[in-house]
């Protein structure tokens, strides 16, 4: 009887749904979208350069990425669900950080968040491949994309409004929503997901897996672009706003910027459609070579603030194409016996960009002006586009005599 009074996306099914995926992917969002463009600010803000606050961003993601490859093996050891609830406690501890506000506990809340972020990432996509025919990745990935859409699009303007309201708002708003992630998740009781190895297979070493990701080529391409394509917008929501600061233009336009952006997160559906019409490598390259174009124009027109704006707002536009479509040349190609360590592997690209990005950025800003940043990110998105070439050319396409889609 009480079930009639819980919202319909939160009643528990014998199987997992799309829906239910989508919905800890929105919370998620809501979450991150909130700290998204606030966090290079109050980075920013505390350290005072755009070359310190490259660091700081260069260390989190270092730790994340080792934290992150800890996972798989955290998960042989203790229950997922806990792990995702760990996850989200990392979030809790996160934002509390935020909110002191101190030159210590600024770097310290972005660790924290970083950590959460690649845990709830791996554990999810873990979730996503128990329950997720290979043929239904794509919805499920574009499904994730609409739930996330007005978190992405209303937060990172929210955020940063907040921000001006007051330094702890944005956390405490953030927080607000971990604590509903939280709730929503043992609700939904995802458990452990399907236990398909051995049950007595000892826990393997962390880093024993990445053997086999290297041995697997589509694996290694579908990764890479994963890391191009977070690169991308890590220049977007890092540089963006402190490149217009630079320029005189403020520091609400970056957050204004990605909110509009993000808006085009509710065309996923019809993203996705259309890839799959086109095939996923036509998809992919269209993307990928659009988006590095706009970025080198974008850095080399610099002069003219409003022209480099309205460039990486376009080439955005293809970022969130690369969101529907990008992940799949990966996602496609993962053994179900690979499940929770190929995740882990997956959710890398999102470190390692946070790696290479800020770290890029250090190295471009000892010979070159802020603007050199879109420039690098250009040149690396345009050789994304030359790899994607040698995709399968009908990778993700369905085949009739099967009704499955090409591996």
């Amino acid at each position: 009887m009480a079930n009639r009074y819980i919202p319909l996306a939160l009643r528990h099914s014998p199987t997992p749904r799309i829906e239910h995926f989508a919905l800890l992917s929105g919370l998620d969002a809501s979450i991150r979208g909130v700290m998204i463009s606030t966090m290079p600010l109050v980075v920013y803000d505390a350290l005072g350069d755009a070359q310190t606050t490259s660091v700081v961003f260069f260390i989190s993601g270092i730790v994340a990425l080792i934290w992150g490859l800890m996972v798989p093996w955290a998960t042989r050891l203790v229950p997922r669900r806990w792990v995702y609830t760990g996850g989200v406690g990392l979030y809790l501890a996160g934002n509390a950080l935020g909110a002191m506000g101190t030159i210590w506990s600024v770097p310290l809340a972005l660790i924290c968040n970083a950590m959460a972020t690649v845990t709830i990432f791996v554990c999810l996509n873990a979730y996503v491949l128990d329950y997720v025919e290979r043929e239904d990745l794509g919805r499920s990935q574009s499904t994730q994309m609409v739930y996330a859409a007005a978190p992405w699009a209303i937060g990172p303007m929210a955020g940063v409004w907040l921000y001006h309201q007051g330094h702890a708002l944005p956390f405490l708003a953030s927080g607000a929503f971990a604590a509903v992630l939280l709730v929503s998740f043992w609700v939904l009781r995802l458990g452990n997901g399907k236990q398909i190895a051995r049950a007595r297979r000892p826990a393997v070493n962390p880093l024993g897996y990445l053997g086999r990701f290297f041995s697997q080529p589509r694996l290694i391409a579908g990764w890479m672009f994963a890391v191009m394509r977070s690169c991308g917008w890590w220049v977007y929501v890092v540089y963006l706003p402190i490149f217009c600061i630079e320029a005189g233009q403020g520091d609400k336009v970056g957050g204004i910027a990605l909110s509009i952006t993000n808006a085009t997160l509710f065309a996923a559906p019809a993203l996705n459609r259309l890839a799959r019409r086109l095939s996923v490598r036509r998809s992919v390259r269209l993307a990928f070579g659009a988006c590095g174009a706009l970025f080198l124009a974008a850095g080399l027109l610099a002069f003219l603030p409003g022209v480099t704006v309205a460039l990486v707002m376009a080439a955005s536009i293809f970022l969130v194409t690369l969101d529907v479509v990008g992940g799949l040349p990966f996602l496609m190609s993962v053994k179900p016996s690979e499940r929770n360590e190929m995740s882990a592997v997956y959710s890398s690209f999102r470190d390692v960009s946070s790696i290479v990005t800020p770290g890029m950025a250090w190295l471009v800003l000892w010979v070159a002006p802020l603007p050199g940043i879109f420039i690098a990110a250009g040149v690396g998105l345009v050789a994304s586009w030359a790899v994607a070439g040698r995709l399968h050319p009908r990778l993700g396409v369905t085949r009739p005599s099967r009704g499955g889609a090409v591996a």
